[in-house]
């Protein structure tokens, strides 16, 4: 016997936040990267001009964060009775991977971007310190609205604001060194630029990996399997759980349960306790999209009434 039931996709407060601060990460991350840019190759610094590149390529992944939230707010159909949430993880997996390209573009630019030294001019530092500033308003924003939601590709747009913050770290120290003494410093220019090349392709990779692991059914962490056996089994009836998988789709997780209840029970009985475990499930964790409950006689609720036998029997003798 299994309960369950459809889904009703809601876009919720926190997703809709989330859609506005892509949103707002687009249109601040599309002013900085131009402002890099133009800056970068008119005082020519390399340092600045990856930094840009990067910040640019930050423009398009919050372009494919925001294409997964809004697929994935769609509710279910009859194509897809899970809903869309894989596409928000694969939105995450396209980010990852515009990263990775970004990383090793700008990684070839700074080794062949020659040896010379460079002199900078002042206004070179200007973009990189207002850089700083709004990614770590954005950053903040983003980490908080996906630990909300459960978002993996917003997380991930927020690791890459951590990226374009430490990348602009790395382009304004190599700036200011070669401020300072162009003479003894005058080739940080060049190695801040492959040192920000590096550091993408480095958190990319760790992008990929969170993003893959959800896309091959991964199973959640031990205690969020510990929250869905507790809530079940909080269920006056619910004797015990002989097996427990989840696995997540977009922004929630589906659950398959086998629940054991007293063999003795009615079907009718048996099932109103696996709705109401569906139910419990589903109001204790909001990060659970919808449970399917397979009902299974306990082997639990038969050994009193065992034992209780054989005393008789022992005794009679």
């Amino acid at each position: 016997m299994i309960a369950g039931t459809g889904l009703v996709g809601v876009l919720t407060k926190e997703e809709s936040l989330a859609r506005r601060l892509t949103l707002l990460s687009i249109s601040v991350g599309a002013v900085l990267a131009l402002a890099k840019i133009l800056v970068g190759v008119h005082a020519g610094s390399a340092s600045v001009l990856s930094d840009g590149l990067e910040a640019a390529s930050d423009v398009l992944s919050s372009s494919f964060v925001y294409a997964g939230l809004w697929i994935a707010s769609k509710p279910p159909d009859a194509e897809h009775p899970y809903g869309h949430g894989r596409y928000e993880t694969l939105s995450g997996l396209g980010m990852g991977a515009v990263l990775l390209l970004a990383g090793a573009a700008i990684l070839w630019h700074g080794i062949i971007s020659g040896s010379n030294q460079t002199i900078l001019p002042l206004y070179a530092l200007y973009p990189l310190f207002a850089s700083i500033i709004l990614k770590t308003a954005l950053a903040f924003l983003k980490f908080r609205a996906a630990r909300r939601i459960a978002s993996i590709s917003l997380e991930a747009d927020a690791w890459h604001d951590i990226t374009d913050l430490l990348s602009t770290s790395i382009a304004l120290i190599a700036v200011l060194l070669t401020l300072l003494d162009s003479a003894r410093f005058g080739m940080s220019d060049r190695i801040g630029s492959i040192a920000i090349g590096i550091l993408i392709l480095f958190i990319s990779g760790r992008v990929v990996r969170h993003t893959v692991d959800q896309l091959v059914d991964t199973m959640p962490a031990p205690k969020k399997m510990a929250e869905i056996r507790s809530s079940a089994l909080s269920v006056p009836g619910a004797l015990g759980i002989e097996k427990c998988f989840a696995r997540r789709t977009g922004l929630h997780y589906h659950v398959d349960l086998h629940l054991e209840v007293d063999p003795d029970l009615t079907v009718r009985r048996s099932h109103e306790i696996a709705t109401e475990v569906r139910s419990a499930i589903r109001h204790n964790l909001p990060w659970v999209a919808d449970v399917l409950v397979h009902v299974e006689p306990s082997p639990l609720a038969s050994r009193p009434a065992l034992k209780s036998s054989q005393l008789k029997s022992k005794h009679g003798k």
